[in-house]
């Protein structure tokens, strides 16, 4: 009987188990159908990726004589046969190397991956000039594709330094050597210069000035700068960018790093001799601590310090010479000097009484367009004339405002007739051949017929207000078609009478409650900074991401550079201006963040520096230094709670 028992539970548990098994092969199955879909969709898309096909060419804009650089062909395809052009100007002294780059990014459902074929040239400049580096040639993905040219201006080395053995090494850096190992900077070493387009010009003549940083040492930041009010011009702000990328000038014999500070465009409102004041500006920079030691071990280059000087730096006066404008001013003189254009249009020449008609007077050029006044039409006085609109589209280069005043008049002429519109004028002072010059619109003749019984813009029994000249005086007609009003059912005893009274008072109140923690907690700058440390760094890793597809090595390193200390500053509530290493590391620990975390951290500083001085640099894989970044920032957004 047992023996019985046992075989029939056998039996099921088999069966139990072949059902089991069925179930699990028709998971498998359905599995690998989906994850064989996803593959294709993934192959697929890799496909239609590779149809943007890309060859260019990549080297720094400014270098300096006898300075090795790097000359980098990029493609995004497998690229054979690269042929480049002969030029005297630069010594090739070696390549091309050649090196691949993968990369590949799984966001939102999508993949997405990328391989970058490089060829690098090392270059050294000869002579001293701005010369152009011709278009190369290759096979890429079957065709013969054209690369971009290349302009590079070349300086000369700092006049100090032509004499020592290091001005090779110290080129490679983009500026001579920085004698900035203890913490007295001298003046030659940073300074703030102003810069104007011109140095004499006539009243209303624009001049751009510009602020320039030149430094050859590392500036961490600019705390409360202090321009001049530019007493008797009237000033005009130029857009500077934020993110700017340090150009290389050479300045009195010696290569600075330049950035522009601030542009503004000056309209002198008087003639003589007026001069724009000194600015003041604290400047934080980074210099290496001076060693002391008589004795120099040979790791002391492994292991240098540094440390941040404050120091408040002044920019020079400038005089600019103004000349009065010449005498004959004409009577309409607009009092803009430079160079200007006008045109005229109207909708229509022929109309009926009541039709709205539109002039519009367009006013372009260069100059200060904004002290163009509005030229007035003369309408005839049976004209019902609006106020005229204006619109300003004014654009603020570096090379003066430029733009368009567009001024459009609305009338309605009221009887019918034949009416003249006079022309108008105005006058300005042409900065090319420096005489005055007049612009005059097109004078209108407008032909107004009767109005249609449907026409006029008076109700009754008026055809149109032709017949009506005696209105505003006259006995009205009364109306006699007016129908009584029904009586209107009492509504104070209806529920949603009241409910119209007591919901717009709860939702006020609410919303009151609601707006008032939200100002409580906007009013903790720190913590708001906290909060948003994380949003603003991706945001600029983003824009790191963007330089590292198009392969802009200089500007992806300063991005993740400004991502890191931008975050380190707002997550921890230091100030930029005192934000160092050693800082971040105490701080790191008062955390008590990971070790591993903290070296990581530290790590990518290191490297971002180290390539932002030393941009030919091609050790560092800027894809992989992307993904730990942004591993690191993850981690220590888990880490770090305030």
């Amino acid at each position: 009987m047992k023996r019985c028992n046992f075989a029939v539970f056998y039996t099921i548990r088999s069966l139990d188990n072949g059902y089991r098994y069925k179930v699990f092969l028709n998971y498998m199955k359905n599995k690998l159908i989906l994850v064989f879909l996803w593959m294709s969709i993934c192959f697929s898309s890799n496909l239609f990726a590779a149809d943007a096909v890309s060859f260019t060419a990549d080297a720094p804009r400014t270098v300096v004589i006898g300075q090795n650089f790097n000359l980098v062909y990029s493609a995004n395809v497998e690229t054979r046969d690269l042929r480049i052009a002969e030029f005297n100007e630069f010594d090739i002294l070696s390549g091309p190397f050649t090196s691949t780059m993968s990369s590949s990014t799984y966001v939102n459902g999508q993949y997405s991956s990328s391989t970058t074929y490089r060829f690098t040239y090392v270059l050294n400049a000869k002579k001293i000039g701005t010369f152009t580096i011709p278009s190369a040639t290759a096979i890429v993905k079957g065709s013969r594709r054209t690369s971009n040219s290349l302009t590079i201006k070349v300086f000369p080395q700092d006049k100090q330094n032509r004499s020592n053995n290091n001005a090779s090494s110290q080129a490679s850096r983009g500026v001579g050597s920085s004698s900035s190992s203890s913490q007295n900077i001298s003046s030659d070493q940073m300074f703030i210069r102003v810069v104007p387009s011109k140095s004499r010009v006539h009243e209303q003549e624009g001049l751009t000035v510009t602020y320039k940083v030149y430094t050859r040492v590392d500036i961490v930041g600019f705390e409360n700068p202090k321009f001049p009010e530019f007493k008797g011009f009237m000033a005009q702000e130029v857009d500077v960018p934020q993110n700017q990328q340090w150009n290389l000038e050479n300045y009195n014999g010696n290569n600075y790093r330049v950035a522009t500070l601030k542009q503004t465009i000056l309209y002198p409102q008087k003639s003589g001799t007026l001069i724009i004041n000194k600015g003041t500006f604290d400047v934080t920079m980074r210099v290496r601590n001076q060693n002391n030691n008589r004795t120099k071990s040979i790791f002391d280059d492994f292991f240098e310090t540094y440390s941040d000087v404050k120091k408040t730096v002044a920019s020079n006066s400038i005089k600019i010479e103004v000349d009065p404008l010449p005498a004959g001013k004409p009577k309409n003189f607009c009092g803009v000097a430079g160079s200007l254009g006008m045109t005229s249009s109207i909708t229509g020449t022929n109309v009926k009484a009541n039709d709205a008609v539109t002039i519009r007077l367009k006013i372009s050029g260069s100059g200060n367009l904004k002290m163009i006044p509005t030229p007035n039409f003369t309408f005839p006085p049976d004209f019902e004339v609006y106020d005229p609109k204006v619109n300003n589209a004014f654009k603020n280069t570096s090379h003066g405002v430029t733009g368009t005043k567009t001024i459009e008049y609305l009338f309605i002429p009221r009887y019918a007739g034949t009416f003249k519109i006079p022309a108008v004028s105005i006058s300005y002072y042409d900065l090319s051949s420096r005489s005055y010059k007049t612009l005059t619109s097109d004078s209108y003749t407008l032909n107004v017929a009767k109005g249609s019984d449907s026409g006029g813009t008076v109700s009754g029994n008026f055809s149109d207000q032709e017949q009506v000249r005696m209105l505003n005086s006259d006995i009205r007609y009364l109306k006699t078609d007016i129908k009584p009003h029904k009586n209107l059912m009492l509504i104070y005893g209806q529920y949603w009478f009241w409910l119209c009274f007591i919901l717009p008072f709860l939702f006020f109140t609410i919303f009151l409650i609601v707006n008032r923690k939200q100002v409580k907690a906007n009013a903790d700058i720190s913590r708001v900074r906290n909060r948003k440390a994380n949003k603003v760094a991706v945001k600029r890793l983003k824009q790191a991401g963007i330089f590292l597809k198009a392969g802009k090595k200089e500007a992806f390193y300063d991005e993740v550079l400004k991502a890191l200390w931008g975050y380190t500053s707002d997550k921890l509530s230091i100030p930029l201006s005192r934000l160092s290493k050693e800082t971040i590391e105490s701080q790191l620990d008062d955390f008590q963040v990971n070790q591993d975390i903290k070296k990581e951290y530290m790590d990518i500083l290191e490297t971002c520096e180290y390539a932002r001085f030393a941009p030919g640099d091609e050790g560092h894989a800027m894809d992989e230094l992307y993904q730990k970044t942004m591993d690191v920032m993850n981690k220590m957004e888990n880490t770090i709670k305030k």
